[in-house]
């Protein structure tokens, strides 16, 4: 379950979905979400998931290393599929002891499952094509507009970075201490979701300690040599927009487009 966990992972290409501006991949994303939470039909999600299957395939990330991410929040689906499917009201379709479902209810669960599905892929693609140094000065440079009202962007940009990035180093630590605890005898897959749940407990306080314990071996580490986010750095390779990006923008800007029309049309 560990190692499904996809998020904040790059997986090393060359497409052009990789060459891209790290600018316009983020903005791309930040729309895209926008976009799954006006569309409210079938058509519109048909649309979205067209999209994103597009940008799949050109971007060469093999499909089922993508869909292994969705196994950690398999739960958190479907728990938000049967909350909507039981708790909204309307016309009952089927009905047992206090609790029925609605044809409201199990429109609202398609949707709201289908929407998080396509959102935690669509959100995954971002980290998986873009390197987190070039996501580092993609944000950065999107909040540097920000910096005249005393918003401090970088910083800002540093930190989001650095939490995706030790996201797969925190669930190696993880995977290291289950091991180890396992060899002592600790049982983490028997028993109901209750037993499984507490068996993990005993994980978090050594996973804090070193998750702490990382922290401060990089605050040394950028102490050490002189690190300052305010100082006016130079980058060996400043990020231009080329034609492949402009191309890219029109062509998600005409996506979008379809997306809205759909969407007022019907």
């Amino acid at each position: 379950m560990i190692r499904d966990i996809t998020l904040g992972q790059y997986y090393p290409g060359n497409s052009c979905v990789h060459r891209l501006d790290p600018r316009v991949k983020i903005m791309a994303t930040l729309l895209y979400i926008v976009c799954l939470f006006v569309v409210d039909d079938f058509i519109g999600f048909a649309v979205a998931v067209i999209g994103l299957g597009a940008v799949i395939a050109i971007s060469r990330v093999p499909l089922k290393f993508i869909l292994r991410g969705l196994k950690p929040v398999f739960l958190i689906i479907a728990f938000t599929f049967i909350i909507n499917m039981f708790m909204i009201k309307g016309e009952v379709l089927v009905s047992f002891w206090v609790l029925s479902i609605t044809k409201e209810g199990l429109r609202t669960a398609v949707f709201m499952g289908c929407r998080l599905v396509i959102l935690i892929i669509g959100s995954s693609m971002l980290t998986l094509t873009t390197k987190p140094m070039s996501l580092t000065d993609g944000i950065e440079a999107l909040l540097s507009p920000l910096k005249r009202i005393g918003v401090p962007a970088h910083e800002l940009a540093m930190m989001m970075t650095i939490a995706l990035r030790f996201i797969p180093t925190l669930l190696e630590e993880t995977d290291k201490i289950m091991k180890a605890q396992q060899a002592r005898g600790a049982d983490f897959e028997s028993g109901n979701i209750i037993n499984r749940a507490k068996s993990l407990i005993p994980i978090l306080v050594p996973l804090f300690i070193s998750a702490f314990r990382i922290a401060q071996e990089l605050a040394m580490a950028m102490e050490a040599r002189c690190y300052g986010g305010n100082v006016k750095r130079t980058r060996m390779n400043a990020m231009k927009i080329k034609r492949g990006d402009v191309i890219a923008s029109i062509v998600f800007g005409l996506f979008l487009a379809a997306i809205v029309a759909e969407r007022i049309v019907l």
